[in-house]
């Protein structure tokens, strides 16, 4: 019986990277890199990284499409983020297309698109990027309940010429609202989750991978002080039903994967590297683990490809993260590894105890009598 859930799980799982990969926009349908150039006030943008409010720049938005002709879209941009916008010489920005324009071309159904750029000029930086593009790309091999994204090189001109142009790779990130509509979820703004909010198939999915990437930056269960549920995850709930919380995770730069010089793990961790990989995922029944595991090992190859595969990846950043996602994998397919590393480390044991408890006396037949 227990192999029998475990296949058809691991089935499931399977299934559904596949059944919804035709319904992404026209950007995150492809994986080549798209050529682009934007033309705004660059630097009247970066200078209100620390205002309140930040406002939006008129610019042009140049790329190479699909049939390689040149194509013009207006573009306003405005900076974003939280540690990055005011750690990094080069802050992330916001990217906000007007919708009847981009009908019919690659940007069709795009409206605002988060622009993730290296931190600081440099290969290093480069490099970093291109890691944390590859982190998405992986959990988009794992499951279709992730966020798209779309490799660009683009060349920044500032239009009032106070800053030199200069040209990056960059990405941008599908929107978490169309990601809801993409797979007919719906957002959920809750300040916290508890243990048996969660859906426990993709939940565990989630963990799994974030233990491959050594992310300790995340959280399914709460948000920042003050602020929403969760932290680095998007929670979802299927649209009608709304009987579990689905966790979508985003922001890897944090990750061992990723080793950024500025990354370094939660205090109260005991771990001192962001490389070393600590499982800190909720405990889950057997049957959703052993699928969780079996759909990762099944993914090895496919995820070690798109590494080898990716040609903007230095040799050093290649055979390093190639490496490392091997160790991974010697996690998984060593029992005793295995049961020491992720299975006896989970978090909530007892919790688990207790709802597992309560559903089989739910499900437990009523005496008649």
């Amino acid at each position: 019986m227990k192999s029998l859930l475990l296949i058809n799980a691991c089935v499931c799982l399977c299934l559904a990277s596949v059944a919804a990969a035709s319904e992404r926009a026209p950007l995150f349908q492809d994986h080549t890199t798209v050529k682009a150039v934007l033309t705004a006030p660059v630097a009247q943008t970066y200078a209100q990284r620390d205002s309140e409010v930040r406002l939006y720049h008129p610019g042009q938005w140049t790329y190479i499409d699909e049939q390689g002709k040149t194509a013009r879209l207006d573009v306003s941009i405005r900076i974003r983020g939280n540690f990055r916008r005011q750690y990094c010489e080069l802050p992330p920005i916001q990217l906000n297309f007007k919708k009847s324009q981009v009908k019919g071309t690659m940007f069709s159904g795009q409206d605002k698109l988060k622009l993730v750029a290296p931190c600081q000029h440099g290969l290093e930086s480069q490099q970093k990027v291109l890691l944390e593009y590859l982190a998405y790309r992986t959990f988009e091999i794992l499951t279709d309940h992730s966020f798209g994204t779309r490799l660009i090189r683009l060349s920044y001109v500032d239009s009032d010429e106070a800053m030199r142009s200069w040209t990056d790779l960059v990405f941008v990130i599908e929107d978490d609202g169309d990601v809801g509509k993409r797979l007919g979820l719906d957002k959920v703004r809750v300040k916290e989750n508890e243990f048996r909010d969660l859906d426990r198939t993709t939940t565990a999915l989630v963990e799994l991978f974030q233990l491959l990437i050594s992310n300790h930056d995340y959280s399914v269960l709460k948000g920042p002080e003050g602020d929403y549920c969760c932290h680095n995850s998007v929670m979802y709930t299927r649209k009608k039903t709304a009987d579990k919380r689905i966790p979508i995770p985003f922001d890897f730069d944090m990750s061992g994967l990723v080793n950024a010089r500025y990354a370094a793990p939660p205090a109260h961790l005991p771990i001192r590297q962001v490389r070393t990989r600590y499982y800190r995922g909720l405990c889950q029944p057997p049957e959703v683990m052993d699928a969780a595991v079996a759909h990762m090992r099944a993914k090895k190859a496919e995820i070690l490809a798109l590494f080898e595969g990716t040609p903007e990846l230095s040799r050093l950043s290649r055979n390093r993260s190639i490496g490392y996602i091997r160790d991974y994998f010697a996690i998984l397919e060593d029992e005793a590894k295995l049961k020491r590393q992720v299975l006896e480390r989970c978090r909530g044991r007892e919790q688990l105890e207790e709802i597992l408890a309560e559903e089989a006396a739910l499900a437990a037949p009523k005496d008649s009598t």
